[in-house]
């Protein structure tokens, strides 16, 4: 089976290919072509809902068209209805079969206003899904934070590793990177500033 994201190609993917020994014919291979002509474009909700599997191909199959973007708002549209599991479990597998096609980061804003009705609102549902995603940031620059340490043969102690592990500011981590590309210790990771105050006290305000 083939999948093919533009005519063409689904034309030449569709064969037939022969193979042969000689004069002789000993095999002749006609693939079966999932291609724009062959798959449908899902921009009825109520279809999306009904058949996930086939919205996902339809997505895939589209996504370099002009119709791509009402095809993911239908498929999101018909995916509310389910229940928060299988919305999950759709959702990142619509991801990951988008891969790197342009339609991928509009799939990606869509899959937020699925969990909220109200985008940029405010509300619990959209706090959650923020954090979640500015957590994940945090995980990745701490990460890179202890790696640079690494490559440069700094030892760090495991008090210290622990406390950049579970930092979830951003700027107070965006320093820390800054400072550990040059620190020769993990400690200079938190070197008072030019005023003496350090900066794990620079949010805190007196009772």
């Amino acid at each position: 089976m083939a999948v093919c994201r533009d005519r063409p190609t689904a034309d030449w993917a569709a064969g037939p290919f022969e193979c042969g020994v000689g004069p002789w014919t000993t095999q002749v291979t006609h693939p079966f072509v999932l291609g724009p002509q062959t798959v449908p474009e899902i921009t009825d909700p109520s279809a999306a809902a009904r058949r996930p599997g086939l919205a996902v191909l339809s997505a895939i199959v589209h996504s370099d068209s002009r119709r791509s973007a009402a095809i993911l708002d239908a498929v999101a549209d018909g995916w509310r209805s389910f229940d928060k599991d299988t919305v999950a479990y759709w959702f990142e597998t619509m991801e990951i079969a988008l891969a790197n096609t342009p339609a991928r980061a509009k799939w990606r804003e869509l899959h937020m206003s699925v969990g909220s009705y109200y985008p940029g609102h405010g509300t619990l549902i959209e706090e959650k899904y923020l954090e979640g995603e500015a957590n994940g940031e945090a995980k990745d620059r701490a990460t890179l934070i202890l790696r640079v340490l690494e490559k440069h043969g700094v030892d760090v102690p495991e008090d210290i590793r622990d406390r950049v592990t579970s930092c979830t500011d951003l700027d107070t981590l965006m320093l820390w990177f800054d400072r550990s590309l040059t620190a020769t210790t993990a400690e200079d990771l938190f070197a008072e500033n030019e005023d003496g105050q350090a900066e794990g006290n620079q949010n805190q305000t007196s009772a």
